[in-house]
C-alpha cells in the first residue's frame, strides 16, 4: 500500500494546532485512521530551546540531544495528525499512556534532522481508546531516533479490550531523589515544548476536561526520571515508559531505581502516599 506523504515547509504552530482541534473535537466516532504521515525535512536545533529544555528536565547541558529531546521536535506533527478532520479521536483531553524510544546513535545540536510522523494500531481499551503516534527520525539517510507513544482517548467502556503487556513493578526500597514538582511545572513545560492541552495548565481548564486539578506532562515526569536515574541520556539506548497514575500538581514525588546488568529499572511514586505509583521506566 502506498502511504501519502506531506512534506511540510516548517513546524506546525501548536498553539493554532490546539485552538483547530477544539473546533474539530465534536462528534469524533470513526473508526479508520487516515493514510496520512507528515514529514519535516532538515530540522536544525535551536540551542537556546534545547538548553532550556535542559535545565527544566535536569539533563547536563550541552550540545547533545537527550534520550528524549527529538519528542520535542516532532510532537506538532503528532498533534497536527490528531487535530485533522479526519481523525477519529479528539485531541483535547487525550492522557499519554506509554511511550517507548530508541536512540541508535549519539544526537547533537549540529546534526540535521528528518523527522517523520504517522498514527498506527487504532485499537479499543477499556477506558475508550487508545492509538500509537510513531515519529522517526533520519539524518542523511540513516535511522538515528524512533519512538512509539500511546495515546488514550477516553469516553465508553470495552470491557472486552486486549490487556496490555504488564509492565515491570517499580523498584521497591528507599528513593535516589525526592521532587518537589511546583503547581506551573505543566505551564512552563508547554512554554518549552509546545504542548497546551489544557489538562497540564490550569486546574480550572483540567476540570474542564475531567480531571481535578491540572496534572504534569507524562512526558516531563518521563524525561525527568531519565534524568535522574542516567549519566548518560543521549547516548544508544532504548527505554519503556509506563504512565500509570497522574501526578496533580502541585506534588512531591520520589524516584526509585535497581538495575541489572545493563538494564536499568526505575519508578516514581508519591511521596505522602508511596502506593499511588505514577510511572514506571526501563533504560537499556
Amino acid at each position: 500500500m502506498t502511504v501519502a506523504v506531506t512534506t511540510l515547509t516548517s513546524a506546525p504552530s501548536l498553539a493554532r494546532v490546539f485552538a483547530t482541534s477544539a473546533l474539530t473535537a465534536y462528534g469524533k466516532k470513526g473508526s479508520v485512521l487516515p493514510d496520512r504521515t507528515l514529514r519535516l525535512e532538515g530540522v536544525r536545533v535551536d540551542r537556546d530551546h534545547l538548553v532550556a529544555y535542559q535545565r527544566l528536565c535536569a539533563f547536563g547541558v550541552g550540545d547533545v540531544l537527550p534520550h528524549t529531546y527529538p519528542h520535542i521536535l516532532g510532537f506538532p506533527l503528532q498533534a497536527s495528525v490528531m487535530s485533522a478532520r479526519d481523525f477519529p479521536l479528539a485531541l483535547p483531553g487525550m492522557v499519554h499512556l506509554a511511550n517507548a524510544i530508541t536512540v541508535h546513535r549519539r544526537l547533537t545540536a549540529d546534526d540535521a534532522l528528518d523527522i517523520t510522523v504517522s498514527a498506527r494500531d487504532l485499537r479499543p481499551h477499556l477506558k475508550g481508546r487508545v492509538v500509537d503516534l510513531v515519529t522517526e527520525v533520519d539524518v542523511a539517510g540513516e535511522r538515528v531516533w524512533e519512538s512509539r507513544s500511546t495515546y488514550l482517548s477516553r469516553g465508553g467502556s470495552n470491557p472486552d479490550a486486549a490487556q496490555e503487556a504488564a509492565a515491570p513493578d517499580l523498584p521497591p526500597g528507599d528513593p535516589v531523589a525526592v521532587l518537589r514538582i511546583p503547581e506551573d511545572i505543566g505551564r512552563r513545560y508547554a512554554a518549552v515544548s509546545g504542548d497546551v492541552n489544557p489538562i497540564h495548565l490550569h486546574p480550572l481548564t483540567a476540570k474542564a476536561m475531567g480531571f481535578p486539578r491540572a496534572i504534569a506532562h507524562g512526558m516531563w515526569t518521563g524525561a525527568r526520571t531519565i534524568a535522574a536515574v542516567s549519566n548518560a541520556a543521549g547516548d544508544p539506548s532504548t527505554s519503556q515508559i509506563r504512565f500509570r497514575k497522574p501526578v496533580f500538581l502541585p506534588s512531591t514525588v520520589e524516584i526509585t531505581r535497581a538495575a541489572s546488568g545493563d538494564s536499568v529499572v526505575a519508578g516514581m511514586r508519591s511521596r505522602k502516599n508511596p502506593e499511588t505509583e505514577h510511572l514506571v521506566l526501563t533504560l537499556a
